[in-house]
This record gives C-alpha cells, sequence and structure tokens, in this order.
C-alpha cells in the first residue's frame, strides 16, 4: 500500500504537468453597454525555445476587433507566459458567442475556448431626455480619391516644363543678342563689358579672360577689316593687319599696332605658358585692347551710303530680327515638349524597373478598382427586408422590372433594387429585396410563400443573361452569414459582351440569396476577372452582409 501512495506522488507532478493548458482564455466581463470594449485575453505557457503566432484580426466572431493590444511577457522558472488581449466591441444589442480563435505554437494550431457575452441595450429616459425627429438623407458628395496626388504631378511637371524653357530662352537670347549688333564696333564694345561683368580674373579664371579678351579682338578685326584673325597666328595676324590698313588706305600708328601685338602676346603666354600677370597688368592690357579696337574702328574708311537705301537695310535687317526670334521660339516650345515627355519616360522606366509594371500601371496611370478600393467607404442598409452592407459608393435605387419576366412579377408584392455601377463598368454591385404575396391554404388563412432560392438564383442568372452575359459557368455552394442566417452562393465566369463596343470582357461574379419570411434578400457582384482590387472589394463587401427581417 505505501509502494502505491509513493509511486502515485511521484507521478503526480508528471499528471498535473500533461494536464495543465498551454493556452487559456478570458474576458474582463460577461456584460457591458452596446459600443463598449470588451477585453478578450490570451495566455499561452511555452518554453523560451518555441515560438508562437497570435493572429491579426479585424473581427472574431460577430464583434469587431477595435484594439489589438501588444503582447505582454513574463517569465516564470523555466517558462514564459505570453498575454494577447484583443478589445471587441458589437453595436447591436443581444447575447453573442465569442468564437474560438487559432493560435499557432511552433506552427501547431491551438484553439481558445469561446465565451458566451451579452450586449446590453442602453436604457434611454424619454422623460429627462429630449427626443429629435429623424434627419432626412443627405445625399453623398462623390469624392475625387487621390485627386490631389495627380494635381501635384501635374504641377511638378509643369514647373519643370516652365523652367526648361525660360532657361533655354535666356541661352537663346543671349546668342541672338549677339548676332543682332548693327555693327562690328557695337559687338565688340558690348561684349567688352559682358565680360568685365563676369569677374572672370578676380575670381582666379585669368586664362579664360584672357582667351575671350583676345577672342573679341580678333572677331572684330575679322568683320570690320576682313582679316581672317580667328585661325592666325599673332604673327600671321600682325602681317596681315598692316596688310590690310595700306590696303584699305588706313591710317594705324605704330603705337596701335604694337599695343595690339603685345596683348595678343601676353594672352598666347598665359594660355600656352602658364603665364600669371598681374592684377594692375591685366587692367592695362583691357584698355589697351579696348583703345585699339577704337583706334582701329576710327581708321577705317566711311563709305557714303544712300538714306534710302540704309532704311531699307534697317527694316530689313529688323525683319529677319523677328523672324529669328519666332523660330526659337518655336525651338524652345519644342524642346520643352521634347524634355517633359523624355522626364515622363524616364520617371516611369524607372519605376517600372524598380517597382514593376504594375506598380506604375496601377498607382502611376491610376486604377478604378484600386481608387474605389482605398477610398471613404460607407455603411448603410437597403431595401426591405433590408440588407446593410458596405460599399465604397452609395448605391443608387434603379428599376428593373422591364427585364423581369412578368409571371415572376406578379406575384411580388414589393420589391426594391440598388445598384453601383453596371456591367460596362469595371465593378458592379447590386442589392435587390422583395416580398411575395401570400396565398390562402386549405383552410383559408394566409400564409407566406416558400422561396426556392435555388430558382431564385436562376431567375437571377437569367437576369445576368439578358444583360449581355454569355458562355456562363455556374458553381454553388451554402453560404451563411456572421449571425447565423442560412443562404446559397452562386458564383462563376461569364463573358460580356458589349454591344456598342463590339468587344467581350471575362467577367467573374457572386450572388449570394437569403430567404426570411417570404421575403427574397440578393447580392451581386460583378468584375473583371484577374482585377486584385475587385477581389478584395468583394471580398471586404461580402464580410460586411447583415440581414435583418422583413417589416409588413
Amino acid at each position: 500500500m505505501k509502494l502505491k501512495f509513493y509511486i502515485f506522488l511521484f507521478l503526480l507532478p508528471v499528471f498535473v504537468f500533461a494536464q495543465q493548458k498551454q493556452i487559456t482564455t478570458s474576458i474582463d466581463t460577461l456584460k457591458k453597454p452596446l459600443g463598449s470594449e470588451f477585453k478578450l485575453s490570451v495566455k499561452a505557457v511555452v518554453k523560451p525555445t518555441q515560438s508562437v503566432v497570435f493572429p491579426k484580426l479585424k473581427n472574431i466572431g460577430p464583434l469587431e476587433v477595435i484594439e489589438s493590444y501588444p503582447i505582454d511577457t513574463i517569465k516564470k522558472e523555466d517558462q514564459y507566459e505570453l498575454i494577447k488581449k484583443y478589445g471587441l466591441t458589437q453595436f447591436d444589442s443581444g447575447k453573442y458567442t465569442v468564437p474560438s480563435i487559432k493560435i499557432l505554437i511552433d506552427k501547431k494550431p491551438f484553439l481558445t475556448d469561446s465565451i458566451s457575452i451579452e450586449v446590453a441595450a442602453v436604457k434611454v429616459d424619454t422623460l429627462q431626455q429630449k427626443m429629435y425627429d429623424i434627419k432626412d438623407i443627405i445625399p453623398v458628395k462623390e469624392g475625387w480619391g487621390n485627386w490631389w496626388k495627380y494635381l501635384l504631378g501635374l504641377v511638378i511637371i509643369a514647373l519643370v516644363g516652365l523652367g526648361i524653357y525660360f532657361f533655354i530662352k535666356k541661352r537663346q537670347k543671349k546668342h541672338i543678342e549677339e548676332e543682332v549688333y548693327k555693327t562690328p564696333i557695337e559687338k565688340a564694345t558690348s561684349l567688352l563689358n559682358n565680360l568685365e561683368k563676369k569677374e572672370l580674373w578676380q575670381k582666379g579664371e585669368i586664362k579664360e579672360y584672357y582667351s575671350e579678351l583676345t577672342d573679341i579682338a580678333r572677331n572684330y578685326i575679322e568683320e570690320a577689316i576682313e582679316v581672317p584673325a580667328m585661325e592666325s597666328t599673332t604673327s600671321e595676324l600682325i602681317v596681315a593687319l598692316q596688310a590690310a590698313s595700306v590696303k584699305k588706305k588706313m591710317t594705324l600708328t605704330p603705337e596701335t599696332v604694337s599695343n595690339l601685338e603685345r596683348v595678343l602676346r601676353q594672352a598666347d603666354l598665359v594660355k600656352f605658358a602658364k603665364s600669371k600677370p598681374l592684377d594692375f597688368e591685366i587692367t592695362e592690357d583691357r584698355n589697351k585692347i579696348q583703345k585699339a579696337i577704337l583706334t582701329l574702328d576710327k581708321a577705317i574708311p566711311q563709305d557714303v551710303v544712300n538714306e534710302e537705301e540704309d532704311i531699307l537695310n534697317e527694316a530689313q535687317r529688323q525683319k529677319q530680327i523677328q523672324a529669328q526670334l519666332k523660330k526659337k521660339q518655336k525651338q524652345r516650345i519644342l524642346i520643352t515638349i521634347v524634355s517633359v515627355v523624355a522626364l515622363l519616360f524616364v520617371t516611369t522606366g524607372f519605376f517600372i524597373v524598380t517597382k514593376g509594371f504594375a506598380y506604375v500601371k496601377d498607382n502611376v496611370l491610376g486604377h478604378p478598382s484600386k481608387e474605389l478600393l482605398e477610398g471613404e467607404w460607407v455603411k448603410s442598409a437597403y431595401g426591405n427586408p433590408a440588407v446593410q452592407i458596405e460599399t465604397p459608393k452609395v448605391l443608387k435605387r434603379v428599376d428593373i422590372s422591364k427585364v423581369l419576366p412578368k409571371e415572376g412579377l406578379a406575384l411580388i408584392k414589393e420589391m426594391q433594387n440598388f445598384a453601383y455601377g453596371s456591367l460596362f463598368d469595371n465593378f458592379y454591385l447590386m442589392v435587390s429585396t422583395a416580398k411575395y404575396k401570400s396565398t390562402p391554404n386549405a383552410n383559408g388563412e394566409e400564409e407566406q410563400p416558400n422561396i426556392d432560392l435555388n430558382k431564385a438564383l436562376e431567375v437571377s442568372l437569367k437576369y445576368t443573361e439578358a444583360q449581355g452575359a454569355k458562355n456562363m459557368i455556374v458553381k454553388q455552394e451554402d453560404f451563411q452569414t456572421k449571425e447565423g442566417i442560412q443562404g446559397i452562393k452562386g458564383y462563376g465566369t461569364f463573358t460580356f459582351l458589349n454591344e456598342n463596343t463590339k468587344t467581350s470582357t471575362k467577367m467573374y461574379y457572386e450572388i449570394l440569396m437569403f430567404s426570411q419570411d417570404g421575403g427574397l434578400q440578393q447580392i451581386a457582384l460583378y468584375h473583371e476577372e484577374g482585377d486584385m482590387y475587385a477581389n478584395q472589394m468583394s471580398e471586404r463587401i461580402l464580410a460586411s452582409v447583415e440581414l435583418q427581417k422583413a417589416q409588413n
């Protein structure tokens, strides 16, 4: 007997450990007013080497998860306690069951315990609390979605285009100003003044300064005296200048030629021998060039020009200038357009390489289904028996009685239909409700008709075919709402033929059918097959379906 007792004591810790649950579930209270938060706690007891995954949930059964709290970790001896809390709420009073949820420990599933709770209605003292009439329905304004992104993109493109345009205009204006001087001396004087404004030698750019200075002098000599100064060496230029002065009967002093030659040779030393003149020498060289140009200009014999011919030449010159300006303006516009288009192509190409073509198509070019999915959704009830549903846009009342068979309409007491879009669009949603006429039974009593959901689904599919659906594939399964209301679901694909555009589109559809107290409730979804954003919308819409009983 003692031996058995010792064996039992020895094995007792083993039994206790084997019976200890790894997952325990608790809730802060079993009853709260509607809209209040229930805190569901899930505790996992694991070893340090084990991994635990708590699910990310938007809903737990009929309750909405309004807060997913961080995991608390408590170390106890050689084990860890991981506690995950979910904040739950419900806005309809009644008794609900928080169902089991799946927790993964080392990738093995463990289920939590289900818990029954009660959401109590809020009592209103109508004697103390003032009551107000229900407000009229306020129409929902159509939103522009992410309009600001497109506006920002257009502004950036416009700014880039304007920047390119004015940059080119400034460059061309400078170039045109260089081309339209009336005389060579006017051009040379203006270029000398512009050179001083640049302050090149003050910035240490002596070589560039001398290069521009001598180019101005050589250009003047080539244009005014008709000597090939730009291609000549300094020695060749001086010889050619002296020969031209004799030929043109120009009076040049030896000092003028000597000063010009000295500055040209100084420039050669700066450019090729890396000589660095002092500041006062640079100033003197600049003055010598200017004086030499003015002296040369005065020495050139002036031809007698007819006044009328001079006026005609000036008018012709102005006409050429205007024509040149117009040509340059067209070039600026063309270059700007090409630059902006090139920028768009480069940007688009960058996103295609880094993000993929689907990203560019959906986020840069735009995707109607994506805009609907990411827009502001609306939750509302439609028809009688009412269907409460969350949708990307408010559904509008439509009349489909003209396309339904007359024998079917004769059995309907009341029918309401609401829709968004059409089969011509990327996404089509319709909610329909109907109440059927009661019929007398053998005892003469009125009783509600027994609605065959399978036949109702057939009627709905015939309506779809009447709208242009061809080659329809039909699958069917049972469907249950989160409140436990049983119905059927028809789904599949068909080819939609658009008679207006003579095109065909492969479509996917889902149709839910429910029957309550002689009333029929239907939700139909249609969208292009393979549209992942439309698939996500369909899942969200169907998950939001809540049904109400018919009101007599």
